[in-house]
């Protein structure tokens, strides 16, 4: 059976994540007093959409590191660039607090989507036998 290391450490990390970006917005919705939606305040509605933003692009990262792991690939090379994923991911969310255009923001998305695209080729490739 393969060592499921590197699934089991990037889906903690992801609930970490998880709850560091769910943390920031309820701070924010209790010191403000809003209870529901962003309540007109900037910040609060950049932050649920860096949560959001995880929500949409972790679930398949998820399933393409499991899934990779599961075919006993380089445990290192899957588990370096699933760090790397995280730490876009909170780059990302960093630079989403900013008003305007903010470095970690740019380079949260690159390492997401260079990733992403990544570990897809990685999966076709061992799929179809060529790997």
């Amino acid at each position: 059976m393969a060592d499921m290391h590197v699934s089991l450490f990037s889906a903690a990390i992801a609930a970490l994540i998880t709850a560091w970006l769910g943390w920031r917005c309820s701070v924010l919705r209790l010191s403000d007093k809003i209870f529901h939606g962003d309540g007109g305040n900037t910040l609060l509605a950049r932050r649920m959409r860096a949560q959001a933003n995880f929500t949409e692009y972790t679930p398949i990262a998820l399933v393409l590191i499991v899934l990779l792991n599961l075919m006993d690939i380089n445990s290192w090379a899957l588990g370096l660039s699933a760090l790397a994923f995280m730490v876009g991911r909170v780059l990302h969310a960093i630079g989403m607090d900013a008003e305007s255009t903010h470095w970690a923001r740019g380079a949260g998305v690159m390492l997401t989507f260079s990733l992403l695209l990544v570990w897809a080729v990685w999966a076709i490739l061992l799929g179809a036998g060529l790997l």
